[in-house]
Formats: structure tokens, C-alpha cells, sequence
């Protein structure tokens, strides 16, 4: 195992080489029999118990991940497709590189497939351990991890059998190279949604959501205007045309929030990705801009029941980032936000002017420029898409719509009695009342 002798696969996020580092010394003792001392039975007392820390490593990050099979295999693998590197990036953007990276990566190829080829039963029997099997052929819990969801984890299972499979150095190159052009690489290339936070440094990070609502917008009842005008747009952007920053405005409940999930759900697969920044976190958009330009995916900057008290100022970093800065915004990001006002910012009364005079609450020789910069921010987004509260008869479709999605066994004069009773307190005439109304039915003991 030649770890050190790796020129483009030299660096893993988040140190996930440790294992890798760990294994690779106590092979290294094995081979050279320079291992720590036997004990009064024989058996290395010093390397058994490295040994079976790593067996334990490996099926914890099992656990952890939702790998299955081979997890030696997929430990490996998930290196590979988590290394973002110069080829990596590259075949990410543009399928198969030129040059003579190809010959540095395949020697590093050349180095994994020693890897995956590696039999660890001379070792086992020298330390007297017999747990290494369990983690050549582990048994899944649930397929799904609080990092990955399903569809990744059976991504880089699938990948890791591959691999393994792979005959010769040349071979691994290519099946890695065409999962890099077809998933991309890293945290972008796996992941849908995403978050940022800063760490005990102040540094910035975009980290991954594992799990969002497998929400379709088929699955959000009514509203057919309001989704074809998001889906017009979005197709627009992914497919590299021309398309508008988009506001979706409204009041409550109406499924503005759920429309932003469906849409990173549908549109993934055509390299859609939502990285949700909350408003106290605008200042930090140029940095979170910087690190997404120039990746081979469209993004999608989701900014969730946006709006502004009269002090607030953030908005003003949210203007410069849309529009009106020195620097362009790159053309794979747009902003998409939602919000109960249509003007986004609180106004009073001082604020306007009435019948061309001044306003007598308060003295502001420039009213009119201060209203204006107010509503300027919501002028920047160029599509704006109003989500209105059902009436009765809407309401009650909603209802019906889902008590038929969920297979919900009752009069329909009964449930919608109910449902109307649900909403007179809980919150009134809304889709998410329906849902609450509907969660409550199929929770009843039956």
C-alpha cells in the first residue's frame, strides 16, 4: 500500500483518509514483520486491536453512510467520488480530459487497484482475527444514513462493486471518470440541497441537507398557473437560456416552500442544486457566489419567507447581489425566495406621500427615494408568482384530492364535515391546513 506516492488523489475532505492511513501502517508492519510484540498466546496484541479498531471504523461509517457489501470497497469509493481534485473537477465540466493528468491519474489508479485487489486473510490469520469477514459481506441496516439518502448510498455501493470488479488500472480510470461526468464531484455532485454555516473560525461552509421532502409538484393540489409559470422558468435556466430571479409571494400555507423543494427534487438529475441561505447570512453571499461560479451545475439560491422590518438593512446585500454590483452574477445561479409580502419590505406610513404633498407623520425630504429603494428589491426579480388562499370549494377539492392520494376510507360528506370543522381552528382556509387536517385522520387509532 503506497499511500504517499499519490499525486492527484493526495487530499479527502474532512481528513476521511485517517482509516485509510491507519490500515495502511498496519499492513505495512505486517509485510515488513516489523509489527508490535506477541503477546504469551503469540498473537499481536498491539496490531490485533488497531485491526479491529478499524474493522470497527469501517462498520460504523457503514452505519453512519448507509454502505453495504464490500465496505472496504465502498470506504475506498466513497473517497474517490468525494475527492475533489483537478481531474475530478475537470471531468465534472467536461467528460473526459486531455493531457498528461491522465497519466498522473492513472497511476494513481494503479495504487487504488493494489486497494481493492488487497486480501487480508495472511494479516487476520497472523493477528488471530476473524471479524474481517462481516465487513466483506455487511448487511445494511435500512439502506438510508442521516447523511446520505437511499438514491446516493445505492450510487456509491453500485460504484464500489464496479470498481472492484475492474480488471485492470485502465479500467477503473474509466468507470470513474464516467461517474464524474454523469454525477459530478463532492458534496455538489451527490447532495440536492444545501445550507450554510460558519465554523468556530468564522470560516464559511456549504454543508449538505441529507434529506428533503420527496415532494413532486404534481403532489401540491391546484395552483396549475402558479407551478407552470415556476416550471417555465426553471426549465429555462437548466437547459442554459435565459431565465429570471423569482419571487413566490403570498399568503400563508398556500405551498410556496414546497414548490422550492419539489423543484430540487424533479430537477436534479438535470444538475439543479438549492443551497437555502437564511436572511441574518446575506453578508456572507459574495463568499457562498465565489465558491459555486464555475461548477458544472446550475444553482439555485433559495431564500425561505423572505421579508424586512423598517431597520433592517440586509436587504441592501441582497440588491447588490442581484443586481447593481461592479461584478456580474455568474449565469449558473439565480435567486428564488418566498415571501407574505409582495414588496418584501415593511412600510409605514411615513414613508408616503399623499396626494403629491408630504406626509405629515414624518418629515422626510426625500420620501419618494426612500419608498423607491425599498421596493427596488422586489422590481429585481424579474418573475413573480402570487399563491393565494383557496376558497371553500378549493379548500374542500384539496381535501378530497388528498384523501385520495392517501386511501382514506370515509363518507365524503363526513370528511368534508370534518375538515371544515379543522379549519374553523386551525388556522383557516390553507393547503397546509388541509394537510394538518389529513396527517390528523390518518393518525387516529382505527
Amino acid at each position: 500500500m503506497r499511500k504517499r506516492e499519490l499525486i492527484i488523489y493526495r487530499e479527502f475532505p474532512e481528513g476521511r483518509d485517517r482509516l485509510l492511513e491507519r490500515i495502511e501502517s498496519i499492513v505495512s508492519g505486517y509485510e515488513t514483520g516489523k509489527m508490535a510484540r506477541e503477546g504469551a498466546d503469540g498473537a499481536m496484541i498491539q496490531s490485533a486491536g488497531d485491526f479491529y479498531g478499524c474493522i470497527h471504523e469501517l462498520i460504523a461509517q457503514a452505519e453512519i453512510y448507509g454502505f453495504y457489501g464490500n465496505l472496504w470497497h465502498c470506504y475506498l469509493t466513497h473517497l474517490l467520488v468525494t475527492s475533489e481534485n483537478g481531474y475530478s473537477r475537470g471531468c465534472e465540466m467536461r467528460g473526459k480530459m486531455e493531457g498528461t493528468i491522465n497519466e498522473a491519474v492513472l497511476h494513481d489508479m494503479a495504487i487504488f487497484k493494489e486497494y481493492f485487489d488487497y486480501h487480508f486473510i495472511p494479516l487476520c490469520k497472523k493477528l488471530q482475527i476473524s471479524g474481517f469477514r462481516m465487513a466483506e459481506l455487511y448487511e445494511g441496516s435500512s439502506g438510508e444514513s442521516g447523511v446520505y439518502n437511499h438514491r446516493i448510498c445505492e450510487c456509491i455501493c453500485s460504484l464500489a462493486q464496479e470498481l472492484g470488479r475492474a480488471g485492470s488500472p485502465e479500467e477503473m480510470k474509466d468507470i470513474l471518470t464516467a461517474f464524474y461526468g454523469k454525477y459530478g464531484v463532492g458534496r455538489f455532485g451527490l447532495h440536492k440541497c444545501f445550507r450554510i454555516h460558519k465554523d468556530a473560525e468564522n470560516r464559511m461552509h456549504i454543508e449538505p441537507i441529507p434529506r428533503i421532502a420527496h415532494v413532486k409538484l404534481d403532489d401540491l393540489v391546484g395552483y396549475e398557473l402558479q407551478k407552470k409559470k415556476l416550471r417555465e422558468n426553471t426549465d429555462a435556466f437548466v437547459a442554459g437560456r435565459r431565465a429570471n430571479n423569482c419571487l413566490l409571494f403570498g399568503d400563508a400555507g398556500t405551498g410556496k416552500s414546497s414548490c422550492i423543494k419539489a423543484i430540487a427534487n424533479e430537477y436534479y438529475d438535470r444538475g439543479l442544486r438549492v443551497i437555502e441561505v437564511y436572511k441574518h447570512q446575506f453578508r456572507d453571499l459574495h463568499d457562498v457566489i465565489a465558491q459555486i461560479r464555475g461548477r458544472n451545475y446550475k444553482f439555485i439560491i433559495f431564500m425561505d419567507d423572505l421579508s424586512f422590518e423598517e431597520f433592517e438593512v440586509e436587504y441592501k446585500y441582497l440588491k447588490a447581489v442581484i443586481e447593481g454590483g461592479l461584478e456580474k452574477k455568474p449565469e449558473n445561479i439565480l435567486i428564488y425566495a418566498t415571501s407574505n409580502r409582495r414588496h418584501l419590505i415593511r412600510e409605514n406610513y411615513g414613508d408616503k406621500t399623499e396626494d403629491g404633498r408630504m406626509s405629515e407623520i414624518r418629515q422626510d425630504m426625500h420620501t419618494s427615494d426612500t419608498v423607491q429603494e425599498k421596493l427596488s428589491l422586489a422590481y429585481r426579480f424579474g418573475v413573480t408568482i402570487y399563491f393565494g388562499t383557496p376558497d371553500k370549494r378549493q379548500f374542500q377539492g384539496i381535501v378530497k384530492a388528498l384523501a385520495s392520494r392517501y386511501e382514506v376510507e370515509m363518507p365524503e360528506e363526513e370528511l368534508l364535515l370534518q375538515a371544515n370543522q379543522w379549519e374553523l381552528s386551525h388556522g383557516g382556509l390553507s393547503g397546509r391546513t388541509a394537510q394538518q387536517f389529513m396527517d390528523y385522520i390518518l393518525g387516529r387509532p382505527r
